[in-house]
């Protein structure tokens, strides 16, 4: 096919283990999927109701690529998640038929303007300055589902400069990441490539131009890189 300009380049993850990499269509986040995470930013969990927002695929930052410090804020905020990726896809689907779809896991930085936010929030506002701005998502590479076992008891931690921001097992979700994605299937049509940012712990905090973040999914995935 022939585009009237050159094309963008297709997001993608390396994949632990393989030369391969995992291409990425879209990246859908749930919101207050930790209590304790909720409650510290004065809100209140609608367990029969999750919240859900997009980032755009080229948000993503892969490969340890040092992450820029974004325009139009003073207050960048970290939120460490487990990713899903997604390699298959479907509409109503039951969260057994959900479960079935997950391809992969890995760890990622779901990078919040929290003033923006909180300006967005206080005018009843939607969120995607706050949180769909370029670079706003640091992922790691991918381990493939098959190879591992992600429990209730897999930790979840964020060090930035070597100190403890976040830690979490991922027992506390709210939603487990079957009824999200299944959750997610009732609102949009999820297709093979989709990635899944599954909430974050309480902690979340500044980062500084010159911080350096250290997030593990322990076991499964590790991601470095720092803020410039």
């Amino acid at each position: 096919m022939n585009y009237a300009i050159a094309a963008p380049a297709q997001p993608s993850l390396p994949i632990i283990g393989s030369d391969l990499r995992f291409p990425i269509r879209r990246v859908f986040c749930i919101g207050r999927n930790y209590a304790e995470h909720a409650r510290e930013m004065g809100a209140t969990v609608d367990k029969s109701a999750p919240m859900f927002f997009c980032k755009p695929a080229d948000a993503v930052v892969s490969d340890g690529a040092d992450v820029p410090y974004p325009q139009a804020t003073s207050d960048l905020h970290h939120e460490v998640e487990m990713v899903v990726a997604l390699g298959g896809g479907g509409r109503d689907l039951s969260p057994e038929q959900a479960a079935a779809l997950v391809w992969g896991y890995g760890v990622g930085l779901d990078l919040t303007r929290r003033d923006l936010q909180a300006q967005a929030k206080a005018k009843g506002h939607p969120w995607d300055v706050a949180k769909a701005f370029d670079h706003s998502a640091p992922v790691s590479a991918l381990r493939p589902a098959a190879a591992v076992h992600v429990g209730a008891d897999t930790q979840l931690w964020l060090d930035v400069n070597g100190e403890r921001r976040q830690q979490t097992t991922l027992g506390d979700m709210v939603h487990g990441v079957p009824q999200i994605i299944a959750a997610l299937s009732t609102l949009f049509e999820l297709q093979a490539g989709d990635l899944i940012f599954t909430g974050t712990p309480a902690g979340v905090a500044a980062l500084q131009r010159g911080d350096r973040f250290h997030a593990e999914l322990v076991g499964i995935a590790e991601l470095d890189g720092v803020v410039v």
